[in-house]
């Protein structure tokens, strides 16, 4: 099974998104984290609706640091924001398997509540888009700089 962190700076909203679905469509082939640089301290309330809203489990998410998977083997480490993209990784991040997904931000999204949960929805079909094709990759036979090229096309998509 291969261990994904999925990487935001605040870790509440977009990281959590990607961490449930990663869980959720992975199927026992990839077991994710999410955690962030400088961490919010709380998951983002309209990321647990949509979780919600779409069916998946929205208890055991929490806003964590990075520093938390120091011991823990990571293999793969994607960023879902451009300001974590741009960041120095921590020492225990040289060796694994790098790749970037940028998306808006939804925690910034403004208007009516119908408006700010079709920012969030947006989000959440966005990274369902891209777990997808990372999951139709033969990830365990792939080389390590193969699956990060493949994962960094993924998401420019």
């Amino acid at each position: 099974m291969l261990n994904v962190l999925i990487l935001c700076t605040g870790n509440s909203c977009r990281s959590v998104l990607g961490e449930a679905l990663i869980n959720h469509l992975g199927k026992g082939r990839c077991r994710a984290y999410s955690a962030g640089s400088r961490p919010a301290g709380k998951v983002n309330a309209n990321a647990l609706a949509t979780l919600k809203r779409n069916g998946l489990p929205t208890e055991g998410y929490r806003s964590q640091s990075w520093d938390e998977f120091a011991d823990t083997p990571i293999d793969i480490a994607i960023t879902v924001c451009d300001s974590a993209a741009g960041e120095t990784c921590p020492v225990y991040l040289n060796s694994v398997i790098r790749a970037h997904w940028g998306l808006s931000d939804p925690a910034h999204a403004t208007g009516t509540e119908e408006e700010i949960a079709q920012a969030f929805q947006a989000t959440y079909d966005a990274l369902t888009l891209r777990i997808d094709k990372m999951l139709a990759l033969p990830l365990e036979t792939m080389k390590p700089a193969e699956i990060a090229e493949a994962l960094n096309q993924i998401g420019k998509n």
